[in-house]
């Protein structure tokens, strides 16, 4: 199966120099989704989720209204392409512990696989569900090896 075959491809994007944190979290809850792309004249940019919120902003104590999705969303953001093989996809997620991989042709984001779309779409056996789980949870499993180097 290609990326193209799985892709969600209305994907929900924000301009990253104009809307603020607050703009993106209430897009984020009415649309019911965890990311948004952000975008600069059609050029994807970067990528907002709702661990970057978490992060950046809440545990940050800054203001929402005043932060611009620009200074908090994520800039290095790891692309597939649509005829890339779903398998190829869901290595490439996993080597760069992510969650969602924006999909771009020609410099155009065309869609979005997440890795709930990959479990649903494949007969996954344990193993696989074993490492979307450890991959979902990898984030606490990070913050307890710092908490862990932190007390030592």
């Amino acid at each position: 199966m290609r990326a193209r075959e799985l892709m969600v491809k209305d994907v929900v994007t924000i301009s990253a120099a104009e809307a603020s944190a607050q703009d993106a979290a209430k897009a984020m809850n009415e649309k019911g989704i965890g990311c948004l792309v952000a975008v600069d004249k059609d050029a994807v940019i970067g990528i907002l989720t709702e661990r970057d919120l978490l992060k950046r902003i809440v545990e940050t104590c800054r203001n929402p209204r005043e932060t611009k999705v620009s200074q908090i969303m994520t800039r290095d953001i790891i692309t597939g392409n649509p005829d890339m093989e779903l398998v190829e996809a869901t290595r490439l997620m996993f080597k760069n512990k992510i969650k969602k991989l924006p999909i771009v042709e020609k410099d155009q984001l065309v869609g979005m696989i997440t890795l709930t779309d990959v479990a649903r779409a494949t007969a996954v056996d344990e193993q696989t569900i074993n490492l979307l789980q450890a991959l979902t949870n990898m984030h606490k499993l990070e913050e307890r090896q710092w908490h862990i180097s932190i007390a030592r």
